[in-house]
């Protein structure tokens, strides 16, 4: 298959795979792996697009819950991100993580899909509470390096280049990609995946800005962890989770140019 002749594309993965931080549940999510796969329809407009990807999930649980359903599609390609919501649980161990990410890598390129993954940027330099948390970062980026190199897996090395941490590729949480955000990483799969009319354009540092004072201040912290880290917090201590009673938002494969049906029609309702 040459580049960018595929005709089965399928997402798994977490929120950001989903697209929050991209539109919203009452217009539609969009998110990176929709604007790749707008991407991939450029150039081959009979490309089906399947999106699995459910908010607040563990790598395990994508493995458990995504990979069969995927598996199920046949892709003839498949992008695999997920990580993140364990980076920031008490027991994190990236030998796990890795591992079931490897084992999505495995099954899927067995199964003859191409399969295409993202590393994590210094989420120290995105949220300075976080900084405890940036040796996991690092630790799982490499784990996820190693593993793809074993199944022949393309990575998106988003996590090594310094863009991924300006703050207007974040939304106002600092968990979820603004729609800027989600284009430039959309536009890294495609570089690593080598489609055509793709390049390294979306490496490159945007126009100088002045960041505003009060996001320097120990306050402006503080006000962001009782507005999105405390409550992020205070779900899991519960046991609770932002995708609970939640479904895949396109579990079929369906062309670019349909849509599924709106969230209230299948049970995407948000939790509190």
């Amino acid at each position: 298959m040459s580049n960018g002749e595929y005709q089965r594309y399928v997402a798994l993965g977490d929120s950001q795979t989903e697209g929050l931080g991209d539109g919203d549940d009452i217009v539609g999510l969009r998110g990176w792996a929709d604007r790749l796969a707008e991407h991939l329809a450029a150039v081959n407009p009979g490309l089906r697009y399947a999106n699995l990807a459910v908010r607040g999930r563990v790598a395990g649980q994508v493995r458990a819950e995504q990979l069969g359903p995927a598996l199920a599609l046949h892709p003839d390609l498949a992008t695999v991100v997920a990580g993140v919501n364990d980076l920031l649980r008490p027991r994190f161990d990236a030998a796990d993580v890795a591992g079931h990410l490897e084992e999505m890598f495995a099954a899927l390129t067995a199964a003859g899909a191409q399969v295409a993954t993202v590393t994590f940027p210094d989420v120290g330099k995105i949220a300075p509470l976080a900084r405890p948390i940036r040796s996991r970062v690092f630790d799982l980026n490499t784990r996820i390096r190693a593993a793809a190199a074993r199944h022949g897996v393309a990575v998106a090395e988003t996590g090594r280049q310094a863009i991924s941490t300006d703050p207007r590729l974040w939304a106002a949480d600092r968990l979820h990609a603004s729609p800027l955000g989600h284009e430039r990483i959309a536009a890294a799969v495609a570089q690593a995946l080598h489609l055509p009319g793709s390049d390294d354009a979306w490496t490159l540092p945007l126009p100088p800005h002045t960041i505003p004072a009060g996001r320097q201040t120990a306050g402006a912290e503080l006000r962001w962890a009782a507005a999105f880290l405390g409550p992020w917090l205070g779900r899991r201590l519960r046991g609770r989770s932002s995708g609970d009673g939640r479904t895949a938002k396109r579990p079929q494969l369906l062309p670019l140019s349909a849509t599924s049906d709106s969230p209230a029609d299948t049970g995407q309702r948000e939790s509190s």
